[in-house]
């Protein structure tokens, strides 16, 4: 039998949280994966340390927590689109990222080269 949408979101959430355990040295507190036509919505929640939470409560601590957050995602993305390319054999056309110093949530959506959610109807 095939998996199921849920199934599969389920399996790249668990593996975007084993991509931030490795690379990262952390994993976030949930991760979600939605799949939306051609691309991957991941939604991650509790990203950020106790540190960075104090760091955020000012402004030139947010723009440094956002910049110092996507240099490390950029600096994995090679690694990230492979996975992605892995798990579904398509490839990542475009990626995009933006983490918030408020809630301490990070969005990260895979734009892939074909309709995925296809799949599974």
């Amino acid at each position: 039998m095939a998996q199921t949408k849920g199934a599969f979101e389920a399996t790249i959430a668990k593996s975007l949280t084993q991509w931030e355990k490795d690379f990262l040295g952390r994993g976030s507190v949930s991760v979600k994966a939605d799949i939306l036509r051609d691309m991957i919505i991941i939604t991650l929640k509790g990203v950020l340390t106790p540190a960075e939470h104090t760091l955020a409560q000012k402004e030139d601590g947010r723009i440094l927590i956002k910049k110092i957050r996507s240099e490390l995602v950029e600096s994995g993305r090679e690694t990230l689109d492979d996975l992605i390319h892995q798990l579904t054999g398509l490839e990542v056309i475009s990626f995009h990222t933006d983490i918030s110093t408020k809630s301490g949530e990070r969005i990260i959506i895979f734009k892939l080269s074909d309709d995925l959610e296809k799949r599974f109807h």
